[in-house]
């Protein structure tokens, strides 16, 4: 997927005004516009210019299209940084409208971003909804936690720039929280109109890389390290879990890869998940000549076992 620079197509300085974006784009509609353009690929700039206007009219899209930074050449390929729009505060909850433009928008604002902040003409009106994605940490969910959070607001200042504000919240996040889930805080979306009540901002959670652990779904997965006489003669080691240590036994004769359920340790719910432990042998390093000593020894002892047998060699 290419990257595109909607600056570029547009021809305006990364730093200029939403006036000028405005005027920028009028111009250029109206030479490739279709119906009047004599330019060999008036339809395709047309709809380029539609996609950047898109994107550079609307401060929240641009934000974020901002936030990916300057260094991307258009044309290069492009894939969005994980979690690239996490604690950023947006309005709506549509589909941006991908559909008509480049894959490029669709990766960008198709999943879940705001449609932007619609008209209302009522006197008396509830503000808008605001969404906003957030990392938590695991061990959060094993135990419940209130934390404070920063989240990013796009405005346009006094001289049409767009620029970040930045909100702080208490956010009490209950044990068992999944990912993926909600969270409603009523009253912190956009203020109402006239007398109307403030929207509400929903918090979708996601859970921050762990070095240990992995999530899928309400699982929770460990790569345990394994010395190979613990794994072929069997042991019982302290493991940790999110929700502390325990103790494990290894079976006598365990492999790499070898799966050990605990039941019941995953993220809790009404219907807790489970915590799978999954063996890793490690094999001590032959950096001295007392372990080089060792392995020859190993493999006088065990010279008639072949781990390619499988293979037929």
């Amino acid at each position: 997927m290419e990257y595109k620079d909607y600056y570029k197509i547009m021809g305006v300085a990364r730093d200029a005004t939403q006036d000028e974006i405005k005027r920028a784009y009028r111009l250029l509609a109206r030479k490739y516009h279709p119906d009047v353009s004599k330019e060999p690929d008036a339809e395709a700039r047309f709809k380029e210019i539609g996609e950047a206007n898109e994107v550079l009219k609307d401060p929240e899209k641009r934000a974020a299209y901002d936030k990916l930074g300057a260094n991307w050449q258009a044309g290069q390929d492009f894939r969005p940084p994980p979690d690239w729009n996490t604690g950023f505060e947006f309005s709506g909850a549509g589909d941006g409208g991908a559909a008509q433009f480049s894959d490029f928008f669709e990766s960008l604002y198709g999943r879940g971003f705001g449609a932007g902040r619609s008209q209302r003409t009522a006197f008396h009106a509830k503000g808008e909804d605001h969404h906003a994605r957030i990392l938590v940490d695991l061990e959060d969910a094993y135990r419940g936690a209130v934390r404070t959070l920063t989240l990013q607001i796009p405005e346009v200042d006094a001289q049409g720039h767009v620029a970040m504000r930045e909100r702080k919240l208490n956010v009490n996040l209950p044990r068992g929280i999944r990912a993926g889930q909600h969270i409603r805080l009523a009253g912190q979306g956009a203020p109402g109109i006239g007398q109307g009540q403030a929207g509400d901002l929903y918090l979708e959670i996601e859970f921050r890389p762990h070095p240990f652990y992995r999530v899928e779904q309400h699982d929770v997965y460990l790569d345990l390290p394994v010395a190979p006489w613990e794994a072929a003669l069997g042991a019982v080691l302290n493991v940790p879990t999110p929700g502390g240590a325990v103790e494990l036994r290894i079976p006598p004769g365990s492999s790499t890869g070898n799966k050990l359920r605990l039941k019941g340790r995953g993220i809790p719910s009404g219907t807790p998940g489970d915590f799978y432990v999954v063996l890793k042998i490690v094999v001590p390093p032959a950096d001295n000549e007392a372990a080089k000593d060792s392995y020859r020894n190993l493999a006088e002892q065990f010279k008639s076992f072949n781990p390619r047998s499988k293979l037929g060699v």
